[in-house]
């Protein structure tokens, strides 16, 4: 059985991505890239379907031992952890190098005191679990082919196979170093290149070091704003600037539940919000390069722009079940490809533009098309604000008239009267000032509840949305706007979780389930972030510090967070790490320091 989502670390090559738990158990890995493949699926089933153990010998009817410590060396994505037992301590060092070439997963065994009994347990399982690959010795190496995929094993360690997994025993002192690399090639092409473990070690550590050396942040919470940058940069796929929402499927959002989604793609949304935290706090290379792959991946058809894409920019997504996997705790179906990319989601206009406006407000480099697209975006939205859609949570039930989808809409049209108004394009600007004007006035008529003093979350609705507390954060009215203070307040009160997190909307009874989907789900954790800036911005800054403070002991012991919080199980939820929960952690420290709201 997996372990608990909060007890996985994420390790990274800003290709893909592994997850390792506590036990030293490798129980995700897609290879080459995020959205390949699993080779290791153990995290949604069972070791039969793929796993590496590297820790302390144990007996066989006995659970694995946990690390008594774990961390990240330094600012970087390089695991390390240390078991203590009875014949001494170990250390074990897990990290991907990035890479142009052959991608690699290397663990470092190094020998702390005493002499401690190790194993190495490999068992490569292709195609999620499902294929049994041909093991076998070639020159020396170990190499597991399956048509397309070959993955060679290499390590100074005698190696035998018993029960189709191949191990290694042995026994390490102070000061002994022995590694063991597994690479990825095609089955066609010729072996990849033999690894040198220290080097890549090396280079692994002065690459984060030089990378978070840009970070223009050195607030109270720097320590929890790098961690989550250094987590978004391991969600970029380096070849293309794309940015993944999370490097897994299927980890279900209710334990043993429906609602459980591929997030190993790139949606518009959470890149766009991604670019913006990226932006403040230093890092413009990985802003241009997502603005490119934007351009490209709508070039030719913007008017049909989806809500996420592969991540070279692939449109086709499509959704399937693996029905030989049971699933995280028995949450089935595990779910590979996005049945919600073709859906009409009005507020990712919204998003897209806005972060080309921030991209063109903090000085990247003019890119003539991206004006271009801006102006078509809001010619295709001066046609469709008013439809319905399936909004911003992707809701598998009957379209509606979302309230954020609308002001989103009125942000798209609102940032690109800027662009217009600063010279740097040309456009109808009177008329669409008319236009952010009836958006404005449809959203204050239709979707505000003047009994109860809030917006809803769709036109005629009775129910909320957190999403609505981006209302002030995107500049629709202003924080002091008594609808504004009426709408969190009603939030806090309707939305909240006994331990003061928020719901995204209401999963059950009200209305209608307007999700279309049976379970309920946790605190999503982002939203809980939106309240706490609320807050903030409404002059509530000792209220909004404590509930920021209680979302930082959320994370797990490595500083990475899933997409929810379960608050009758008390533990994280959904896929992990994920971007839409590190990105909302950075922009609220950001407006917490700049308000000198932080505790001592």
């Amino acid at each position: 059985m997996a372990g608990r989502i909060e007890d996985y670390a994420l390790i990274g090559d800003m290709q893909t991505a592994a997850l390792v738990c506590r036990d030293g158990t490798v129980d995700w890995l897609c290879l080459p890239r995020f959205d390949s493949h699993a080779i290791f699926a153990g995290l949604l089933g069972t070791e039969e379907h793929g796993f590496w153990r590297l820790g302390p010998a144990h007996a066989a009817d006995a659970e694995p031992p946990t690390a008594a410590r774990r961390t990240y060396r330094g600012d970087s994505l390089i695991l390390e952890s240390e078991w203590d037992t009875s014949r001494g301590t170990v250390r074990v060092t897990d990290f991907m190098p990035p890479r142009d070439g052959a991608p690699q997963l290397i663990r470092i065994v190094e020998g702390v005191s005493g002499r401690v009994p190790m194993r190495s347990a490999l068992r490569m399982r292709f195609s999620y679990g499902r294929v049994v690959p041909w093991v076998h010795k070639h020159e020396g190496r170990t190499v597991a082919v399956a048509g397309p995929d070959s993955v060679w094993f290499d390590t100074d360690c005698e190696t035998y196979g018993k029960s189709l997994t191949t191990y290694s025993d042995f026994t390490v002192a102070p000061g002994d170093r022995i590694a063991f690399t597994i690479s990825w090639e095609p089955s066609h092409k010729q072996p990849p290149a033999l690894p040198e473990p220290e080097q890549a070690l090396e280079a692994t550590e002065d690459f984060w070091r030089e990378w978070v050396e840009h970070c223009t942040y050195h607030g109270p919470y720097r320590e929890a704003v790098i961690r989550s940058l250094i987590t978004l940069k391991a969600l970029t796929y380096a070849p293309t600037g794309g940015i993944v929402a999370a490097p897994t499927t299927s980890l279900p959002e209710d334990i043993g539940g429906v609602r459980n989604w591929d997030y190993r793609y790139t949606w518009l949304r959470d890149a766009a919000i991604t670019l913006s935290s990226l932006l403040r706090t230093g890092y413009r290379e990985e802003a241009r390069a997502w603005r490119e792959w934007l351009l490209r991946a709508v070039a030719g058809d913007p008017e049909n722009l989806q809500i996420m894409y592969g991540i070279a920019g692939e449109r086709e997504l499509g959704e399937a079940e693996l029905d030989w996997l049971p699933g995280y705790e028995n949450s089935a179906p595990v779910r590979v490809g996005n049945g919600a990319a073709h859906q009409l989601q009005l507020d990712v206009y919204g998003e897209v533009t806005e972060a080309l406006h921030l991209a063109h407000m903090t000085g990247l480099s003019r890119n003539d098309y991206a004006s271009l697209l801006q102006l078509k975006l809001i010619r295709y939205l001066e046609q469709h604000w008013d439809e319905p859609d399936e909004g911003i949570w992707e809701v598998r039930g009957p379209r509606r008239h979302f309230v954020h989808s609308k002001v989103m809409a009125w942000v798209a049209v609102d940032r690109t009267i800027k662009l217009i108004e600063s010279g740097d394009a040309d456009g109808p600007l009177e008329k669409w000032r008319e236009l952010r004007d009836d958006i404005h006035r449809d959203v204050c008529e239709k979707g505000y509840d003047k009994e109860r003093n809030t917006f809803t979350q769709s036109y005629g609705s009775k129910e909320l949305d957190a999403s609505l507390l981006l209302i002030p954060q995107m500049g629709f009215l202003p924080p002091d706007d008594k609808r504004v203070i009426g709408t969190i307040e009603a939030i806090q009160r309707e939305l909240s979780t006994p331990d003061g997190f928020i719901l995204r909307y209401p999963t059950s009874g009200g209305d209608e389930n307007v999700d279309g989907l049976p379970g309920d789900e946790g605190a999503f954790l982002a939203c809980s972030f939106w309240m706490a800036d609320d807050l903030a911005m409404i002059g509530r800054v000792d209220e909004a510090r404590k509930l920021f403070e209680k979302l930082l002991s959320l994370r797990n012991d490595l500083g990475l967070l899933a997409e929810e919080w379960d608050p009758r199980l008390k533990r994280q939820v959904g896929n992990f790490p994920q971007a839409f929960s590190h990105v909302p952690l950075i922009d609220t420290a950001l407006r917490l320091t700049a308000s000198g709201a932080y505790g001592g």
